[in-house]
């Protein structure tokens, strides 16, 4: 048997479930198993990405021991449109002069 983990945090918490599962289980099955679809109905497995410990994987991904599946949020910001505006705020603050 092998013991893995499955988690998502949400805006409005966190889900973090110890699983031991057969040798041979998928992504997509432990993450079925493990009831976070049932506590986060939103979650959409085929717009949403996965992986574990921060790799992208796909659903039919065989699970190792001690794995931990990671189910992944849409961005709420463009991350580089936030670097941006970072910079543009340096770049206007009074004392600072550019290179």
């Amino acid at each position: 048997m092998l013991h893995i983990s499955v988690c998502y945090a949400s805006a409005n918490g966190e889900f973090l479930r110890p699983l031991t599962v057969a040798p041979g289980t998928t992504i997509g099955q432990a993450i079925e198993m493990s009831g976070v679809l049932e506590a986060y109905p939103d979650i959409n497995l085929t717009t949403q990405p996965v992986g574990i410990y921060a790799k992208k994987k796909t659903l039919d991904t065989v699970l190792r021991e001690r794995n931990r599946i990671e189910i992944y949020r849409p961005l709420v910001a463009d991350p580089k449109e936030s670097r941006r505006k970072r910079a543009a705020r340096r770049e206007g603050a009074p004392g600072r002069t550019g290179s």
